[in-house]
């Protein structure tokens, strides 16, 4: 049976879904903005007359649009809205938090873990995954590349939509079937959402694209969303429902950020003892907050050296035990 295994890490929590040995879906959690299940006051800020829809502004600072506003809810009011989307990062600009007007109690976001029991499947909270899957995540979301025997597809996060091209050299009905299996992993490693689009090879036959249409049905059926059927071009739409920024999103607008937390985990899994060296390419080093380097310090009960190296790839950082 399928499990949630939740690592609760510093600067983030992350999980991933595992059943016999295989990585089926992961999450990523990252504090500090509004997500998806919290409900709290905020000022109206903006409004057009008579519309339900406008603008508030959270304790925070932070800005989500809010719909469902009653009639009598005027600019510089306060009112409660629960978030029902977090804000997400794109090229160019930040889509805000979306928010639903209620006379609900104030709550804050439900844990990572809360809202995975709420979906049903068991969940454990563990401190390190087992047969560790997680630098493989980080880097495969970094590049955006997953591999598959005969071909590879590329994953790219767009303004409009999440994309994901195929390229391979062998025939185009066999190079779409061999690259469902990855693209399957793809939305379920990369906790992807939203609108989707698949770029398949073209394929003239109407039978082969039913092929290709039962066996991407087949591989998804697990998965809440909507598909459009396969066009003359090969191209594919999905449809689920978006409440967070995938992970693909996240590490692409924030590698620096991303390739940090993932030096602190590699720091707090060092067994030998001394001082722990963090050496890393000098924009992770910068990305590393103080509170988190205090929370890797209490968490190891060590000294922490951190070491700059622009030699080092962004998502080459190690650490390692020194003498002094």
């Amino acid at each position: 049976m399928a499990e949630w295994l939740v690592e609760e890490g510093i600067g983030e929590t992350r999980a991933v879904l595992v059943e016999a040995g295989q990585v089926l879906a992961a999450r990523l959690e990252w504090p500090g903005s509004l997500a998806a299940g919290e409900t709290a006051d905020a000022t109206l800020i903006s409004r057009r007359s008579g519309a339900k829809r406008g603008t508030v502004r959270f304790a925070s600072g932070e800005e989500a649009l809010i719909d469902g506003l009653p009639a009598n809810a005027s600019e510089g009011a306060s009112v409660r809205a629960t978030i029902t989307r977090a804000a997400i990062a794109e090229t160019g600009r930040l889509k805000r938090a979306q928010a639903r007007f209620t006379d609900r109690p104030a709550r804050p976001a439900p844990s990572l873990a809360q809202r995975l029991r709420e979906d049903g499947a068991p969940v454990r909270v563990v401190s390190r995954f087992p047969d560790d899957p997680w630098p493989e995540i980080i880097s495969e979301a970094l590049d955006g590349l997953i591999a598959f025997d005969g071909g590879s597809i590329v994953v790219s996060a767009t303004p409009a939509m999440t994309l994901i091209d195929i390229d391979g050299a062998m025939a185009p009905r066999m190079l779409a079937l061999a690259a469902i299996p990855a693209i399957a992993t793809a939305i379920g490693q990369f906790d992807l959402a939203g609108s989707i689009g698949i770029d398949f090879p073209s394929l003239e036959r109407k039978d082969e694209r039913r092929d290709v249409d039962e066996a991407l049905a087949a591989a998804l059926d697990h998965w809440p969303h909507q598909r459009t059927a396969m066009n003359g071009f090969g191209f594919v739409q999905l449809v689920a429902r978006l409440e967070r920024p995938s992970i693909l999103q996240r590490v692409r607008q924030e590698p620096c950020a991303a390739s940090a937390r993932l030096l602190l985990r590699r720091a707090e899994q060092v067994s030998e003892p001394g001082v722990l060296l963090l050496k890393a390419h000098p924009q992770v080093c910068n990305a590393i907050a103080t509170a988190w380097q205090d929370e890797l310090q209490r968490r190891t009960g060590r000294r922490i050296r951190i070491e700059p190296d622009s030699n080092l790839a962004l998502a080459g950082g190690f650490a390692q035990a020194v003498a002094s």
